[in-house]
Formats: C-alpha cells, sequence, structure tokens
C-alpha cells in the first residue's frame, strides 16, 4: 500500500492537494475533520461532544480519533492505499498510526508536510470563513489558537518521522500545480516496490 500522511497546519493547503493526490494515486482519503463534521451534521453524540472542541479550537481526544481511523482502515483492506489529512497531529498518535497499519501489513510511506507562515494562514482561514460557515474559521482569535496548537504540539510529528527517514518539507506558497508537482516527485520516491522476482517466477511458470 501508499500510504501518505499530509500535513501542515490549518490553512496550509492539505484539502486542495488531497483531491490531487487521490485522482492521481487512486487513494482513500481519510480526514478526521471530513469524518469529524459528518457526526456533526448528523447530530449524534460524537458530534456534538466533538463541535464544542472544535468551535474552541481544540484538538478532539486520541481515543476517538483512532477508533474512526481504524474503522476506515478495516472496511478498506483492498485499497490502493490512504492519504491521511489531519492525522496524527501528535506523536502518540503517530505511534498508534504505526501500530495499526502495522496490523494490517502495511505502514506509513512518507509524510509531507506544507509549510505556510502564520500571517499567510490567518488570511487565507478568514477568507475561507466567509464561505465556509465554520466558526473556527470566522474568529482570528481562534485562528491564531489552531495555529498556535499545531506549532506547540503537532509540528513535533515532524521530527517522528524524520527519524524515520520519511519527512519531507515544501513550501506550501505557491501554485498549486506546482505544489502538486513537488508532492508527487517524493510520492513517486516512495512507491511500494513491485515484487519482480515473484512476477518473474511467474513468467516462468507461463513458459514451463
Amino acid at each position: 500500500m501508499l500510504n501518505i500522511v499530509l500535513f501542515g497546519p490549518p490553512g496550509a493547503g492539505k484539502g486542495t492537494q488531497s483531491q490531487k493526490l487521490i485522482a492521481r494515486y487512486n487513494l482513500v482519503h481519510l480526514s478526521t475533520g471530513d469524518l469529524l463534521r459528518s457526526q456533526i451534521t448528523q447530530g449524534t453524540e460524537l458530534g456534538l461532544r466533538a463541535k464544542k472542541l472544535m468551535d474552541e479550537g481544540l484538538l478532539v481526544p486520541d481515543e476517538v480519533v483512532i477508533g474512526m481511523i481504524e474503522s476506515q482502515l478495516a472496511n478498506n483492506t483492498t485499497a490502493a492505499g490512504f492519504i491521511f489529512d489531519g492525522f496524527p497531529r501528535t506523536v502518540p498518535q503517530a505511534q498508534s498510526l504505526d501500530a495499526l497499519t502495522q496490523r494490517y501489513d502495511t505502514g506509513v510511506s512518507c509524510m509531507i508536510a506544507l509549510e505556510v507562515a502564520e500571517e499567510e494562514l490567518v488570511k487565507r482561514l478568514l477568507e475561507r470563513g466567509k464561505t465556509s460557515g465554520r466558526p473556527d474559521d470566522q474568529d482570528e482569535t481562534k485562528i491564531r489558537k489552531r495555529v498556535t496548537v499545531y506549532n506547540t504540539e503537532t509540528a513535533q510529528v515532524a521530527s517522528y518521522y524524520a527519524q524515520q527517514s520519511k519527512f519531507h518539507g515544501l513550501n506550501g506558497i505557491g501554485a498549486i500545480d506546482d505544489i502538486f508537482g513537488q508532492i508527487c516527485a517524493i510520492v513517486d520516491q516512495h512507491q511500494p516496490a513491485t515484487p519482480v522476482a515473484d512476477s518473474q517466477a511467474a513468467t516462468d511458470e507461463v513458459k514451463a
């Protein structure tokens, strides 16, 4: 499987690039934000709990997020791979993701981080807030709090993947297609190796 962790602070462009990666590599999109918002729309107990935390710019508890991720992995065992958007957000989550993927005989292929300055992020999110309807995109104080949470907690995940030689940082400011091209160049380096020996053995068997 090709499993990509797409990383970056709120407003870095992860959603846009995720859709392009999904189309190119036929991946299953796992966005914890989308999963949570679906629960909020349905008005479930989980959704109401998550909404309160998200509106305050806080992270949702690990056990909730990890449970949703595990459910998605279990329901897509034949997928070509996954793109994790907004997850993992802490080192314990990254460790849990490693454990989860290992149970499915796979693992994280690479982590790509879109790096954008705080002022640009605030500008982008306030603009997005005009159409998104999300309270946390319309309040500059909440936006800056989310960025602070990212910088103090989530960014530590970069070091975790760097220790595994899986971390790649990219400038998240520029033309969307240019950034996408740089992402693809990285992803292609981490494509699962084709089992050449097995393929050759199968070919020889047919010839025999």
